[in-house]
């Protein structure tokens, strides 16, 4: 049985956190580790909050939102492969979960925006 959406970006921010809370941390590294504990568990957080979207177009800006975390997320995993700062292999596969992640809410945009999601230039305050 395959996860939903929402369970995969929970389970995905849990990850992150494990493996960086079992990193050792140090001046030069810590406010990186921080960063990316909270764009990795803030994916799910926005799109959790996309689900009591008012309207199409709140619901693609959420979305959006999760999106930005899930690129920000991305970055910082990568940077901190490339600084060494974990070699734990769960970090390939964090990477990995993220790229689709990425992937799926591109799509939800995408489609959201599509379907309706732009603002009426009249009703708008």
């Amino acid at each position: 049985m395959t996860s939903s959406f929402h369970e995969r970006c929970l389970v995905f921010g849990a990850r992150v956190y494990k493996l960086l809370a079992a990193v050792q941390r140090t001046s030069a590294s810590r406010d990186i580790i921080d960063q990316l504990i909270r764009s990795g568990a803030s994916i799910g957080a926005n799109a959790n909050e996309a689900r009591g979207a008012e309207s199409r177009a709140d619901f693609a800006h959420k979305m959006g939102i999760a999106l930005k975390e899930a690129r920000e997320t991305s970055y910082w995993l990568a940077f901190v492969e490339h600084a060494g700062i974990t070699n734990d292999p769960v970090l390939s596969v964090l990477k990995a979960e993220c790229n689709e992640l990425t992937a799926i809410l591109v799509s939800s945009v995408k489609t959201a925006k599509r379907n309706g999601a732009s603002v009426n230039p009249s009703t708008s305050v």
